[in-house]
Parts: structure tokens; sequence; C-alpha cells
């Protein structure tokens, strides 16, 4: 596993750490996307429920990326991915990814998928940087125009 990698559990007092990640991070989004970010309900009580139904996985002591990882039927889903401003470029992202592809084979899935939004151009660039390809154009609902744009990455086959 990566070296300051840890995985969460729902009682861990560094979920707050994840929360205020998560916000920091996405804030550059408000008023960019739309419908508006999941991030902006977001609380430490659906954190631990993550941590429960999925896994939660943070770099780094104090808390400079993290990622939620949800089973899905055919593959191993990727949320809530952040890193830190200040931490950027130094290959977190990556990392995080690489846990995600251990996680996912040690589940017995061959492929990872994240979802970004239409508008997040640089985004789609860095997960495609990543090994993501784009699979397909999804809508939120009540909304009649592509909204976000899903991405797989095939691992260990």
């Amino acid at each position: 596993m990566i070296k300051g990698a840890r995985q969460r559990q729902a009682d861990d007092p560094v979920l707050a750490d994840i929360l205020a990640l998560i916000q920091k991070s996405f804030a550059y989004m408000d008023g960019r996307i739309d419908p508006p970010s999941s991030m902006l309900v977001l609380t430490i009580a659906d954190i631990a429920r993550q941590c429960e139904s999925g896994e939660v996985w943070s770099i780094g002591a104090p808390v400079k990326a993290c990622v939620f990882l949800t089973r899905k039927p055919d593959c191993l889903y990727l949320g809530k991915m952040a890193v830190a401003s200040e931490a950027r470029g130094q290959g977190l992202g990556a990392q995080l990814v690489e846990i995600a592809a251990q996680r996912a084979l040690a589940l017995g899935y061959h492929t990872l998928e994240l979802q970004t939004r239409i508008e997040l151009i640089e985004n789609y660039r860095i997960f495609a940087a990543l090994g993501f390809t784009k699979t397909a154009e999804t809508a939120h609902p009540g909304y009649d125009r592509v909204t976000s744009i899903t991405m797989r990455k095939a691992i260990g086959a």
C-alpha cells in the first residue's frame, strides 16, 4: 500500500479534516458547475456512512488527499477525490488512483470508474493522464443536457 495512506473508520476523528479538505478543494467549483456539488451538503455523518458502506482513504497527517471508494456491480467507483492545493503536483492524485486499483483488485474488480462534471475540462484531462477514458455522458435528474462525464480505467488485466 502507499506510504502514509490509511483507510478510515466511521469513528475516526480525522473525518472532520477530510470534510474540510473536500470543502476547500471543491470550493472552486461553486458557481462554475450546475447543478451545484453535493459537497455543499456533505457532513461528517455522511463520511462516516461512506466508511461503513464503502471505503474512505486518506494520505498524510495532516490529511493532504482523500478518496471515497464504492463497490458497484462491475467496478470500483472513485468519488470525492481531493488533494490539498498546497500538495498538488506531488503525485498524490496518482497515489489515490493506485490505492483504488489495489483495493479493486483485492475485491475482484478489474475496472475503476469515476465521474467529473462537464464544465471541469481540466479534471478530465488529469484523469485521462492517469489512464482513464471517457465511456459515457450523463445528466443529473431534471437536466436535459449533459452534466457529467463517466470515465473508466481497466486494471490488472
